[in-house]
């Protein structure tokens, strides 16, 4: 009988399924070595910790591995219903709190780094103890970098569609809901992932390539936007839709990322501006473009992102030789 062990946690409404105990022995050199050898030889814990009857389709969660970054205080895999992300802010907040309290790493008194190893790169965080406690996270991403700005596409239900490609960990597609007749306030979520899932599949058109690793050159989901940049007295709200259909109850880490990313290629953020963004929750995320690098060939930027994640639980997860459903399934 299989055995796994879960700590439960969510950042925004959106989960982070943190894998404990109970899969076998990751191998691999590298963390991309052991992506691609978990998804080619242990999938089924994927499928299983993620789909029904232990998740759903819009679960999400963390493997944690050892890192082979001499600067990581730990490693991790992120896994959805489709499949292997290479960046994920929201599970960086929630990992951040969780190796503090898991002892993985030295609680400061005032303020404590942990430094992350993900499929995308070293991402360093930082965690404000509040009363002893890991509370707010802060962490600073891997360079990011506008990919395509105004690009056309044909889309099946709205025909030529324009929209910008930014890349915060991973790829995005990014456009405001308005272009194509929706509104992120007033529109049913259920149309606005019709319209996540269309865009998504039409902006595949475009060549994405990373200027460092040929496995994350992939359009990882589209964000739509209110129209709005954050750097008013209100936030900007957005939706990401991601892995098919998948909703990401946060305002997106990573996705917060290729927004700055993105404004700043069109220089309408500077370094040091702050903008705030809302998911579908309410939950609030800070962007902060911090400091200007390169990315190969892209002129890019190091991206401060800030949020906060909290515990919902524990689990221990079993699947019986006899139950034909013990892998996990989804229904369409």
């Amino acid at each position: 009988m299989i055995e796994i062990t879960t700590d439960e946690m969510h950042t925004g409404g959106e989960p982070v399924r943190i894998v404990t105990g109970g899969l076998p022995p990751i191998e691999g050199r590298t963390i991309l070595d052991k992506r691609r050898y978990t998804r080619d030889h242990l999938d089924r814990y994927r499928r299983l910790l993620m789909h029904e009857p232990r998740g759903h389709r819009d679960m999400y969660g963390a493997i944690p591995v050892t890192p082979d970054h001499p600067k990581a205080d730990l490693a991790v895999l992120f896994i959805h219903n489709e499949g292997y992300s290479t960046m994920c802010g929201h599970a960086v907040i929630a990992l951040a709190r969780w190796a503090i309290e898991r002892g993985l790493v030295k609680a400061g008194t005032e303020r404590t780094a942990v430094a992350i190893q993900c499929p995308c790169g070293l991402v360093r965080t930082e965690v404000a103890m509040e009363n002893g406690r890991p509370g707010a996270v802060s962490f600073e991403s891997v360079p990011a970098f506008a990919s395509h700005l105004g690009k056309l596409v044909e889309t099946r239900d709205w025909g030529p569609v324009t929209l910008d490609i930014g890349y915060g960990g991973a790829f995005y597609a990014v456009l405001a809901a308005g272009e194509i007749g929706l509104d992120i306030g007033t529109s049913p979520v259920a149309r606005l992932t019709d319209a996540g899932e269309t865009i998504s599949r039409a902006a595949t058109a475009l060549p994405l390539r990373h200027p460092d690793e040929e496995d994350l050159g992939f359009l990882y989901g589209t964000i739509l936007t209110d129209g709005t940049d954050g750097a008013g007295p209100d936030p900007s709200c957005n939706i990401c839709v991601f892995a098919g259909r998948q909703v990401d109850r946060s305002p997106t880490g990573s996705g917060v990322t290729a927004r700055i990313a993105l404004a700043f290629a069109r220089r309408e953020i500077g370094l040091g501006e702050v903008r705030r963004f809302r998911s579908v929750t309410g939950a609030i995320f800070e962007g902060e473009a911090v400091r200007e690098t390169r990315a190969g060939p892209h002129r890019a930027v190091v991206v401060r992102v800030a949020g906060r994640a909290h515990h919902s639980g524990t689990a221990r997860f079993v699947v019986e030789p006899d139950d034909p459903l013990g892998d996990g399934f989804l229904l369409d």
